[in-house]
């Protein structure tokens, strides 16, 4: 009876939390180890589903950039990065948009479905989703230097998401985006969820990381984060690599409107409901 008790309990706790959310879009960017191991692919999906279930609209946006890697290699194309921006010429978008649009995106939706869900694939081609812009990578000096097909979101088309959700389904979307002459673009992963994230007015954006959540100078995990503090610790170098995109992006869902970012550990099984239905959360909540 105490077990039992036990698990009405949590079931209360995060009664508040559905009521707050329901209705409303979650943006999730997807990646790292939740991504690559098989027991937390499994469990986000059922994470995934049960937010859809509950009456909350989550839209996946993911990356897979390990996976864009491993396949130039095996084709003999050596992988090559500019100040940790992938250098990408016409052969190296096309083995991009093969990666992350004919197979990890069909995984996810495959994914979500085979456990009950009811997703949908797209990517910024899909109904002019994401239109885009080359993004010449800036060096500490200010030098730009051209990296190729790597773009930046010009603007978002929120049409086709709306559509899916309002009749039911999951939207996971690959970040590649098109070009106004219909060339194609290999866009940060991160970045494109913080534009969608803006562009639909989103409660939250979370993105699953390889981390705890942002550290500050001492190693210790900061709970909840300025955008004063976050750029100081830019500043600083104690944000950097990998982080940098995400934080950025977290900015810049707030600066369209937003409500709320996140930045959590996606290792932890089932860290979403964590972050979304209890009291504490998990990780680093971004504000401005």
């Amino acid at each position: 009876m105490e077990e039992a008790l036990r698990r009405a309990e949590i079931l209360m706790e995060a009664l508040p939390y559905i009521r707050e959310f329901r209705g409303k879009s979650i943006i999730i960017k997807y990646g790292g180890a939740a991504m690559e191991q098989a027991t937390l692919k499994e469990s986000f999906a059922l994470d995934v589903i049960l937010l859809h279930l509950v009456g909350i609209h989550p839209i996946i946006v993911h990356g897979g950039g390990p996976q864009i890697g491993a396949l130039m290699k095996r084709l003999g194309k050596e992988p090559r990065f500019v100040g940790g921006m992938r250098v990408t010429d016409e052969e190296t978008v096309e083995i991009v948009e093969m990666v992350l649009v004919g197979k990890i995106n069909k995984q996810i939706v495959g994914l979500i479905n085979h456990h009950g869900g009811r997703a949908v694939g797209l990517s910024g081609k899909d109904a002019d989703l994401l239109r885009a812009r080359r993004r010449p990578h800036r060096m500490p000096g200010g030098e730009e230097i051209d990296i190729g097909l790597v773009g930046e979101v010009e603007t978002v088309n929120p049409e086709p998401i709306r559509l899916l959700k309002e009749n039911g389904f999951i939207p996971v979307i690959a970040p590649v985006g098109v070009g106004s002459q219909g060339e194609t673009y290999n866009i940060n992963a991160d970045l494109v969820a913080g534009q969608v994230a803006a562009a639909l007015g989103a409660e939250k954006l979370i993105h699953l990381t390889d981390v705890q959540g942002i550290k500050d100078g001492g190693g210790r995990l900061v709970s909840t984060l300025s955008r004063k503090d976050a750029e100081r610790l830019m500043q600083d170098g104690v944000i950097d690599g990998g982080m940098l995109p995400k934080v950025e992006s977290a900015l810049r869902a707030l600066e369209g409107g937003t409500a709320k970012a996140h930045i959590i550990d996606g290792r932890v099984p089932h860290a979403i409901l964590l972050e979304l239905f209890t009291r504490e959360g998990i990780g680093t909540e971004i504000v401005l």
